[in-house]
């Protein structure tokens, strides 16, 4: 399983809850063949307001969750660009790169 948890720039807020409603909406299918694509069978995302703003709290589940943001980097495929392009401008985030900081850790 894989758990992402993104902040959202404060100005992108409204882009973000734009670009979810895309994806569950219009892009439905789309995203529905990126997760199959990549092995993932479960994948929610949640709105947190924190007092450091708001944050996306992902998961990522199936045989594919620890390959999924690399290979959604590499990808070629129009959706997958659109989506990683998507992740940069609202959270800052390229997937071709390693995540700033350390890791988390689990801990039970």
């Amino acid at each position: 399983m894989g758990l992402v948890l993104a902040p959202i720039k404060e100005e992108k807020l409204q882009a973000y809850k734009n670009w979810i409603k895309e994806i569950v909406g219009e892009k439905k299918e789309a995203f529905d063949d990126m997760n199959k694509r990549h092995g993932i069978t479960r994948h929610e995302v949640w709105l947190a307001e924190t007092p450091a703003g708001p944050m996306a709290a992902v998961i990522h589940e199936g045989p594919g969750a620890d390959t999924f943001m690399p290979n959604v980097a590499k990808s070629e495929n129009s959706f997958d660009i659109w989506f990683k392009e998507s992740i940069k401008d609202i959270h800052g985030m390229d997937l071709g790169a390693p995540p700033p900081g350390p890791m988390p850790v689990k801990m039970i």
